[in-house]
Protein backbone atom coordinates (compact mmCIF):
# COMPACT_ATOMS: atom_id res chain seq x y z
CA UNK A 1 0.00 0.00 0.00
CA UNK A 2 1.88 3.74 -1.42
CA UNK A 3 0.45 6.52 0.82
CA UNK A 4 1.64 8.51 -1.61
CA UNK A 5 1.83 9.30 -5.70
CA UNK A 6 3.29 6.30 -7.28
CA UNK A 7 5.72 8.92 -8.97
CA UNK A 8 6.73 10.44 -5.41
CA UNK A 9 7.08 6.60 -3.99
CA UNK A 10 9.62 6.17 -7.10
CA UNK A 11 11.36 9.44 -5.76
CA UNK A 12 11.50 8.28 -2.52
CA UNK A 13 13.27 4.71 -3.52
CA UNK A 14 15.71 6.37 -6.39
CA UNK A 15 17.18 8.92 -3.80
CA UNK A 16 17.49 6.17 -0.97
CA UNK A 17 20.07 3.14 -0.77
CA UNK A 18 20.49 0.65 -3.26
CA UNK A 19 19.07 -2.79 -2.99
CA UNK A 20 22.21 -5.10 -2.00
CA UNK A 21 22.77 -7.90 -5.16
CA UNK A 22 21.97 -10.76 -3.33
CA UNK A 23 18.69 -9.25 -1.82
CA UNK A 24 17.94 -8.62 -5.70
CA UNK A 25 18.30 -12.47 -6.63
CA UNK A 26 16.49 -13.75 -3.15
CA UNK A 27 13.39 -11.30 -4.58
CA UNK A 28 13.91 -12.73 -8.42
CA UNK A 29 13.45 -16.68 -7.05
CA UNK A 30 10.54 -15.86 -4.64
CA UNK A 31 8.38 -14.26 -7.06
CA UNK A 32 9.53 -17.24 -9.27
CA UNK A 33 8.97 -19.87 -7.19
CA UNK A 34 6.96 -19.01 -3.73
CA UNK A 35 3.22 -18.38 -3.01
CA UNK A 36 2.68 -14.81 -2.00
CA UNK A 37 5.58 -13.22 -3.09
CA UNK A 38 4.24 -9.55 -2.11
CA UNK A 39 5.23 -10.36 1.86
CA UNK A 40 8.57 -9.64 0.98
CA UNK A 41 9.90 -6.42 3.01
CA UNK A 42 10.84 -5.09 -0.43
CA UNK A 43 14.01 -2.59 -1.41
CA UNK A 44 12.72 0.08 0.47
CA UNK A 45 11.63 -1.24 3.47
CA UNK A 46 14.44 -3.40 3.66
CA UNK A 47 16.78 -0.16 3.41
CA UNK A 48 14.26 1.20 6.60
CA UNK A 49 15.35 -2.23 8.16
CA UNK A 50 18.61 -2.03 8.02
CA UNK A 51 19.33 1.58 9.22
CA UNK A 52 17.76 1.19 12.00
CA UNK A 53 19.86 -2.48 12.81
CA UNK A 54 22.67 -0.12 12.37
CA UNK A 55 21.77 2.24 14.11
CA UNK A 56 20.83 0.31 17.27
CA UNK A 57 24.17 -2.33 17.18
CA UNK A 58 22.45 -5.04 18.50
CA UNK A 59 23.92 -8.14 19.64
CA UNK A 60 20.94 -10.79 19.58
CA UNK A 61 18.18 -9.61 17.25
CA UNK A 62 14.75 -11.94 17.31
CA UNK A 63 12.65 -12.59 14.27
CA UNK A 64 9.15 -13.18 14.48
CA UNK A 65 7.82 -14.27 10.55
CA UNK A 66 10.79 -15.26 8.02
CA UNK A 67 9.28 -15.96 4.70
CA UNK A 68 12.12 -16.35 2.19
CA UNK A 69 14.56 -14.12 4.58
CA UNK A 70 14.55 -11.05 3.03
CA UNK A 71 14.07 -8.84 6.14
CA UNK A 72 16.31 -10.98 8.44
CA UNK A 73 19.06 -10.45 6.49
CA UNK A 74 18.12 -6.67 6.42
CA UNK A 75 18.18 -6.49 10.01
CA UNK A 76 21.66 -8.87 9.66
CA UNK A 77 23.91 -6.13 8.44
CA UNK A 78 23.30 -4.02 11.96
CA UNK A 79 24.20 -6.91 14.01
CA UNK A 80 27.47 -6.64 16.33
CA UNK A 81 30.23 -9.33 14.82
CA UNK A 82 30.00 -11.66 17.88
CA UNK A 83 25.67 -11.01 17.75
CA UNK A 84 23.27 -13.68 16.57
CA UNK A 85 19.81 -13.79 14.84
CA UNK A 86 17.17 -16.02 15.66
CA UNK A 87 14.30 -15.88 13.23
CA UNK A 88 10.99 -18.17 13.68
CA UNK A 89 9.05 -19.43 11.05
CA UNK A 90 6.18 -21.86 11.23
CA UNK A 91 6.23 -22.61 7.61
CA UNK A 92 8.73 -25.81 7.39
CA UNK A 93 8.83 -25.70 2.56
CA UNK A 94 10.43 -22.17 3.08
CA UNK A 95 13.41 -23.86 5.49
CA UNK A 96 15.97 -25.04 3.00
CA UNK A 97 14.99 -21.22 0.67
CA UNK A 98 15.53 -19.56 3.83
CA UNK A 99 18.92 -21.27 4.58
CA UNK A 100 20.47 -21.24 0.72
CA UNK A 101 20.11 -17.29 1.08
CA UNK A 102 21.68 -16.87 4.41
CA UNK A 103 24.26 -19.14 3.58
CA UNK A 104 25.34 -16.64 0.71
CA UNK A 105 25.35 -14.27 3.01
CA UNK A 106 28.29 -12.33 5.36
CA UNK A 107 25.73 -13.39 8.28
CA UNK A 108 24.91 -16.98 7.48
CA UNK A 109 27.01 -18.93 10.82
CA UNK A 110 25.19 -16.08 12.87
CA UNK A 111 21.84 -16.71 11.99
CA UNK A 112 19.54 -19.40 13.28
CA UNK A 113 16.19 -20.78 12.10
CA UNK A 114 13.45 -22.10 14.19
CA UNK A 115 10.87 -23.94 13.05
CA UNK A 116 7.32 -24.20 14.63
CA UNK A 117 4.94 -21.71 17.00
CA UNK A 118 6.73 -18.51 17.93
CA UNK A 119 4.73 -18.74 21.14
CA UNK A 120 6.38 -22.08 22.24
CA UNK A 121 9.64 -21.14 20.91
CA UNK A 122 10.29 -17.61 22.47
CA UNK A 123 10.11 -18.83 26.25
CA UNK A 124 13.02 -21.58 25.67
CA UNK A 125 15.30 -19.17 23.59
CA UNK A 126 18.09 -18.56 27.16
CA UNK A 127 18.91 -14.98 26.04
CA UNK A 128 17.42 -11.50 26.19
CA UNK A 129 17.12 -9.05 22.72
CA UNK A 130 18.33 -5.15 21.91
CA UNK A 131 15.68 -5.62 18.30
CA UNK A 132 12.75 -8.03 17.71
CA UNK A 133 10.62 -7.50 14.60
CA UNK A 134 7.12 -8.93 14.76
CA UNK A 135 6.12 -10.03 11.05
CA UNK A 136 3.87 -13.09 11.09
CA UNK A 137 0.11 -13.81 12.02
CA UNK A 138 -1.64 -10.58 13.00
CA UNK A 139 -3.91 -12.11 15.51
CA UNK A 140 -1.20 -13.32 17.40
CA UNK A 141 0.44 -9.68 17.29
CA UNK A 142 -0.43 -8.80 21.17
CA UNK A 143 0.38 -12.20 21.99
CA UNK A 144 4.03 -11.71 20.60
CA UNK A 145 4.46 -8.43 22.59
CA UNK A 146 3.82 -10.25 25.67
CA UNK A 147 5.62 -13.11 24.75
CA UNK A 148 8.72 -11.28 23.64
CA UNK A 149 8.74 -7.71 26.52
CA UNK A 150 10.31 -9.09 29.39
CA UNK A 151 12.92 -10.31 26.94
CA UNK A 152 13.63 -6.84 25.37
CA UNK A 153 16.73 -5.18 27.12
CA UNK A 154 16.44 -2.06 28.43
CA UNK A 155 16.66 0.48 25.70
CA UNK A 156 15.83 -1.95 23.19
CA UNK A 157 13.83 -1.60 19.74
CA UNK A 158 10.58 -3.50 18.63
CA UNK A 159 9.68 -3.01 14.71
CA UNK A 160 5.86 -4.31 14.05
CA UNK A 161 5.22 -4.50 10.60
CA UNK A 162 1.67 -4.23 8.65
CA UNK A 163 -0.03 -2.01 11.56
CA UNK A 164 -1.89 -0.43 9.39
CA UNK A 165 -3.24 -3.06 7.30
CA UNK A 166 -4.00 -1.48 3.97
CA UNK A 167 -5.96 1.03 5.84
CA UNK A 168 -8.78 -1.44 7.64
CA UNK A 169 -7.81 -0.41 10.82
CA UNK A 170 -10.03 2.74 10.66
CA UNK A 171 -12.99 0.23 9.42
CA UNK A 172 -14.90 -0.18 12.61
CA UNK A 173 -17.73 -2.51 10.03
CA UNK A 174 -15.00 -5.50 9.18
CA UNK A 175 -16.12 -8.70 8.38
CA UNK A 176 -16.95 -11.47 11.12
CA UNK A 177 -14.37 -13.75 9.82
CA UNK A 178 -11.78 -10.94 9.68
CA UNK A 179 -9.46 -11.75 12.57
CA UNK A 180 -6.77 -9.76 11.57
CA UNK A 181 -8.14 -6.47 11.45
CA UNK A 182 -9.42 -6.23 15.26
CA UNK A 183 -6.12 -8.26 16.54
CA UNK A 184 -4.00 -5.20 15.10
CA UNK A 185 -6.78 -2.61 16.38
CA UNK A 186 -5.81 -3.98 20.01
CA UNK A 187 -2.29 -4.50 19.03
CA UNK A 188 -1.75 -0.81 18.42
CA UNK A 189 -3.66 0.36 21.17
CA UNK A 190 -1.63 -1.63 22.92
CA UNK A 191 1.37 -0.65 22.03
CA UNK A 192 0.26 3.18 22.75
CA UNK A 193 -0.99 2.30 25.94
CA UNK A 194 1.71 0.34 27.63
CA UNK A 195 3.85 2.20 29.74
CA UNK A 196 6.92 0.23 29.63
CA UNK A 197 7.33 1.78 25.86
CA UNK A 198 7.59 4.61 23.56
CA UNK A 199 6.02 4.52 20.56
CA UNK A 200 6.13 5.65 16.69
CA UNK A 201 3.80 4.33 13.83
CA UNK A 202 5.43 4.98 10.69
CA UNK A 203 3.04 5.23 7.57
CA UNK A 204 5.93 3.53 5.91
CA UNK A 205 4.43 0.87 3.12
CA UNK A 206 1.76 -0.72 5.46
CA UNK A 207 2.94 0.80 8.33
CA UNK A 208 5.69 0.02 10.49
CA UNK A 209 5.73 0.63 14.16
CA UNK A 210 8.63 1.10 16.28
CA UNK A 211 8.68 0.82 19.82
CA UNK A 212 11.89 1.33 22.14
CA UNK A 213 11.65 -0.39 25.92
CA UNK A 214 12.33 2.29 28.67
CA UNK A 215 15.23 1.73 31.07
Amino acid sequence: MHFISEELDNYVVSHSEDEPKLLQALTRETYQKILQPRMLSGHYQGRVLSIISKLVNPKNILEIGTYTGYSALCLAEGMQNNGELHTIDINEELFDFQRKYFDLSDYGSHIHQHLGNALDIIPKLDMTFDLVFIDADKENYSAYFDCIIDKLNPGGIILSDNVLWSGKILDIRFKKEDKATPALIEYNKLLKDDPRIETVLLPIRDGLTISRKKR
